[in-house]
């Protein structure tokens, strides 16, 4: 079987019955799931799904204290920017179009590193990458990790239940699993750790990048605006980091067709392209399904897509050397024919 059919950890509800439909579990079944999975008590590998909620609720308290504490408008339009935008474009930028699809290439790790470091670190690529592989491998399908069909719980708690990377894979699959993640920059565990930890990250290099990430951001955001700015933003990546979680059941019309003609030219799986998400993080996400690689996705005048801009400053500035952009084959190829057949229907219909 390919690599990518196994790749992750099957649930304990499984993927597909035996007839191949998709099983949609109860929500029962997904929190029971859920709670298992986060056991660090059970087996240690589960640290890196502990971790990821961990990360979470590590930043609430920023978010209580700004609220009770500090809030003020000025604040509350800073966090709302950074969370929104800031946070939502870096997302875009990094986990989404570096490492999961390599779009573009940076010319050495320095330009690597400080891309990775823009924000508050909240995702471990890990977790984001090889399930995004795939995500766009069963688009809306059995293994999909975040299938809008199976409802929306079991699209938030994916990252959990789903995403995680098969802690059974032979040694040639994990080498296998590695090259897809080793243009991350990801220092990662050999076979035999992997087979101790159950991930390709190690736990206390995990834990040192975050720590220290975080140490860096509230430092400058305190130097900047002091504690309350520093707890405004980060309660903001707070809102976002929970957010996130939301934006695939929603991406792919919560499990109905809501693809609109003109607008979602990918027919192939159930995305659309949504004015906020794209606007806010250049996530047109039909268009990115329709051309994956592509380090553009906002094709259209007003398809506004800021990591799209971030990449191609980064480019004339020499920090990234190479990337693919879309957007002249998405208008021959969807765009301007979609163009043509109206005005022939219109004429038609003239005569």
């Amino acid at each position: 079987m390919p690599l990518l059919d196994y790749i992750l950890e099957q649930p304990s509800y499984g993927w597909k019955d035996d007839r191949g439909n998709l099983i949609k579990p109860s929500n029962g079944q997904i929190l029971k799931e859920f709670f298992s999975r986060l056991n660090v008590f059970k087996t240690r590998k589960n640290w890196l799904p502990f971790f990821c909620w961990f990360t979470v609720l590590c930043l609430f308290p920023f978010l209580v204290v700004f609220i009770f504490k500090f809030f003020n408008w000025y604040l509350f339009a800073a966090a709302f920017v950074y969370s929104m935008i800031i946070m939502g474009t870096h997302g875009t930028i990094w986990h989404h179009r570096y490492c999961t699809h390599g779009a573009y290439r940076f010319r050495n790790s320095f330009w690597r590193f400080f891309t990775q470091n823009l924000t508050i670190k909240a995702i471990p690529e890990e977790i984001y990458a090889l399930s995004h592989h795939v995500h766009h491998a069963k688009s809306d399908q059995p293994g999909d990790p975040y299938n809008a069909n199976a409802g929306f719980l079991y699209c938030f708690l994916a990252d959990v239940n789903h995403q995680p990377i098969n802690r059974n894979l032979s040694e040639t699959d994990y080498n296998k699993a590695l090259n897809l993640m080793k243009h991350t920059g990801i220092k990662a565990n050999s076979y035999r750790q992997y087979l101790k930890w159950g991930s390709i990250a190690h736990p206390l290099t995990t834990f040192l990048e975050t720590f220290l990430n975080w140490a860096f951001w509230y430092a400058i955001f305190y130097l900047i605006g002091g504690h309350g700015l520093a707890c405004a933003l980060f309660g903001g990546a707070f809102v976002w980091a929970v957010g996130v979680r939301t934006f695939n059941y929603e991406g792919h019309g919560k499990g109905e067709d809501k693809r609109t003609d003109g607008i979602d030219y990918n027919r192939k799986d159930m995305s659309i392209n949504q004015l906020w998400p794209g606007i806010v993080a250049g996530e047109w996400h039909n268009n990115h399904h329709l051309y994956p690689r592509s380090a553009r996705s906002g094709f259209k005048a007003h398809q506004v897509d800021f990591a799209w801009y971030y990449i191609k400053f980064m480019s004339m500035i020499g920090a990234v050397t190479a990337y693919r952009d879309s957007k002249k084959q998405f208008l021959k190829e969807h765009h301007e024919p979609y163009i043509n057949s109206k005005k022939q229907n219109l004429a038609g219909s003239k005569n």
